[in-house]
Formats: structure tokens, sequence, C-alpha cells
């Protein structure tokens, strides 16, 4: 064979490297930096935006106006309250359903993952459907002088149908996690079911409850759609945060942007929260 066809055959096998690792490694970095750089601008700008728009004397003076003191004392109280609620029912009820098989289980979970992906405007039109005065439960209330659409305890139900699932989700997720032989130990040596519950399933997965609860907090303090469709927007009876930025938009402009700060400030606080527990657990671990 030739020698230079010999050549041009290496050369195929090993073609010239245009740049060299290091200008590589370089250019990969580069590329990473501004991705990450893009991304993290375009979720964060719009939140930094809204304190541009304000100054801590405007903050501070809209701050102390009514509407936003009782926008704020509702969605904090129907928070707790429908909280509460979730870590009541929603704990016992996700150890049961992931401790047993029964028919339609799949059926169970997908309902409980259902208000994560329906539209909030959906889930207060199905609340208002239920339960509204003309509703197909509603009705019968109705005739006992019970009325439930349009007050604060339309609000709870609406935080509790679209926040519930995160909590539930989470219970369940550590319930199945955890290693059966720490309870049937317990059993052997003669503990109750409620006795095992409360003093060793409860404690090993605390953490992670938890975090789920926090979640649940956040998701029901920030809801919107279900609400305005089942609850509607009056003030100091319905009027939670979201619902008072919307209104005061068109009004006391000042005081929409202080009231979206706040949420801001509290989700942000839930977020650290969050990824502050995951990582005490994650220790624990």
């Amino acid at each position: 064979m030739p020698k230079h066809d010999s050549v041009r055959n290496r050369n195929c096998m090993n073609p010239p490297r245009i740049f060299s690792e290091k200008t590589r490694r370089t250019i990969a970095q580069v590329g990473a930096a501004v991705l990450v750089a893009s991304v993290t601008l375009y979720l964060a700008l719009p939140v930094v935006a809204l304190f541009f728009k304000t100054t801590p004397e405007l903050f501070l003076s809209s701050l102390t106006t009514p509407d936003v003191i009782s926008a704020l004392v509702l969605s904090l109280f129907t928070s707790t309250v429908s909280l509460g609620v979730v870590i009541l029912v929603g704990t016992p009820f996700a150890y049961i359903h992931c401790r047993n098989e029964y028919p339609g289980k799949v059926i169970v979970d997908t309902l409980i993952d259902l208000p994560l992906v329906l539209p909030p405007a959906v889930a207060g039109l199905a609340l208002l459907v239920l339960w509204g005065r003309v509703g197909i439960l509603g009705q019968y209330l109705s005739l006992f002088g019970i009325s439930i659409a349009f007050t604060t305890l339309a609000v709870i139900m609406a935080q509790i149908f679209v926040a519930s699932p995160f909590y539930v989700r989470q219970a369940k997720s550590l319930f199945e996690q955890l290693d059966p032989a720490y309870e049937q130990t317990a059993r052997t040596l003669g503990a109750s079911p409620l006795r095992i519950f409360a003093l060793i399933t409860l404690p090993l997965t605390a953490s992670g409850l938890v975090s789920g609860a926090v979640m649940t907090f956040g998701r029901a303090l920030g809801e919107f759609g279900a609400t305005i469709m089942f609850a509607g927007n009056v003030p100091g009876v319905t009027q939670t945060m979201p619902l008072a930025v919307y209104m005061n938009m068109a009004g006391d402009y000042h005081a929409g942007i202080t009231i979206a700060i706040l949420l801001v400030i509290i989700s942000f606080a839930i977020m650290i929260a969050i990824r502050l527990l995951s990582r005490q657990e994650a220790s624990h671990a």
C-alpha cells in the first residue's frame, strides 16, 4: 500500500481535534452557566420586580390598611384550619390506605391525585354544583337554613380540596417506605395498633409529615381559582390574600403589591422550611 494511502486512512480514523480538551471543558462550563443563569433569572426576575414597584414607606403604610389586614388574617385563619383538618383526617387515611388492599384502591389513588391536575376553577365549580344553595346536596341543607357557598366555610372547603393531595401523597409515600419490621416487632410485644401508630409509625415519619404539612399550608394559602368560584370575593368573609391582590389591582394598586410581596415572603419561607426539613430527614436516614 502506498505510504500516502496509509496516512490518509490514519487521519480518517483519528480526525484532528479543532479544540483542545481544556477548551471543550471551558465551553461546556460556560454553556451550563448560561443555561442555569437563564432559567434562574426567568423565574426570579418577575418576583424581584415586585419589590421595585414599592418603597419601604409605601409597603408599611399599605400593610396597616384594613383590607390588607383583613385578607391576611382570613388567609392565615382558613389555611390553618384547613391544614388541621387535612392532618387529622389525612394521616390515618393515608396509613389505612397504604397498609390495606381493597377493591377500587387504584380508583381511590386516582381520585386523591385528581385535584393536582384539575384546573382550580373546575374544582370550585364542582364544589358549587354539589354544595351550592341549589346544589345536589346544598339544596337539602338550605331547607334547614344552612348555606355553605360564599361563606368562610366554603373557603376552607376549597382549600382542603385543592391542598390535601400534597399531604396525603407525602404521608402515603412515607408509610409505604417505612420498614414494616418495626411495627411487626412492636405487635409481637403486645402493643395495640393505635399504640404502634402513635409511638412508632408517627415518630419515624414525623419529619416528612411536617414537610408535607408545610407544603399543604402554602398551597392552601395561595389558593385562588376554587375559592373565587365557590366562596366568592366578600371582604372580611371570603376575600383571602390572592383574591385581595386580584381586586386591588383595579383599585388600590399599592395594597395589591403589598399583599403580593407578603405572599412571596411567606412562600419563600415555606420553601426554605421544606428544604431544611428534607435535608434533616435525609441526614437522619
